[in-house]
């Protein structure tokens, strides 16, 4: 059970991390406007709130940048400490985001975990884990190829959508990422589940809610029954929202079901607003 936690947070923090970011292209035109977004969550545990974090996200013309972090809090705090922090980076490429670093940092109780990534057009160049993943026979090892063609968790749904139409169609859930974090290579697809109305402060309207998937490919142990669960899940779902002055859309909510009841990141704030040419220069 404590592994299967400790997977799902994992897998969740890179979703959330805030893996879920889309950009929705126009058809031939610059789609990727500026505007910055800087959000609140809390995260709950069968109702139970244990803990919260922020995430801000600049969106520029070239560049972009995103910056999480999240403590646990109340109950959780009883069975140990943990945070962490997140920072992804990257350019601008033909509408698509092109990630160049990732870090993040995670302290559950006494244990601490230090994630750094270089990536240069989806392959990755470099990267440190600390401590070292350890060995086991069982373990499907990463090879060269697995690194290739990727996103890091922060920039995981990071993806084009082609058409010039409204940002929340249904058909911009369709997506597939390939995802290293360092240790494991996993896919996340995501596919249409529905249409919900969301109000919190800084946004109120439609929300797209999509379907997510997990597949993990190496660095996992297959017969771990942490993967096995995942792997079995079909109710886990990301809330997504228009950033303003864009046509990128950021999850609002994350909902991943546990052996101790459903998991869900909620956002308490989601206030965005477009960034003039300047203003965007000035936060990358």
């Amino acid at each position: 059970m404590v592994c299967a936690a400790h997977l799902t947070r994992r897998i969740g923090f890179g979703l959330l991390a805030l893996c879920g970011l889309v950009i929705v292209d126009g058809a031939g035109e610059a789609v990727f406007a500026q505007g910055r977004l800087e959000a609140r969550y809390n995260a709950t545990l069968a109702g139970i709130k244990l803990g919260q974090g922020t995430w801000i996200v600049d969106a520029g013309e070239d560049q972009f940048t995103a910056v999480a972090s999240g403590m646990t809090t109340g109950l959780a705090r009883v069975f140990g400490r943990g945070e962490g922090t997140g920072a992804s980076r990257g350019l601008v490429k033909g509408n698509e985001f092109s990630p160049t670093s990732y870090a993040a940092s995670m302290i559950t109780g006494k244990k601490t975990e230090e994630i750094r990534i270089t990536l240069n057009a989806g392959a990755v160049k470099d990267f440190d884990v600390i401590p070292p993943t350890p060995p086991s026979s069982a373990r499907i090892p990463v090879t060269d190829a697995h690194r290739r063609n990727v996103f890091d968790p922060m920039t995981a749904s990071l993806v084009r959508v082609p058409g010039n139409g409204d940002v929340l169609a249904q058909d911009n859930c369709q997506r597939h990422a390939p995802v290293f974090d360092g240790r494991m290579r996993y896919d996340l697809t995501m596919t249409f589940k529905r249409f919900e109305k969301f109000k919190v402060k800084g946004y109120e309207g439609q929300v797209l809610v999509c379907s997510i998937y997990f597949a993990p490919l190496a660095g996992h142990i297959p017969d771990r029954p942490a993967i096995k669960y995942l792997v079995a899940q079909r109710d886990m779902e990301v809330w997504l929202a228009p950033i303003a002055g864009t046509r990128v859309l950021a999850p609002i909510k994350l909902s991943i079901p546990t052996p101790f009841g459903t998991g869900e990141l909620e956002a308490t704030q989601f206030v965005s607003a477009p960034l003039s040419a300047r203003a965007a220069a000035k936060t990358q």
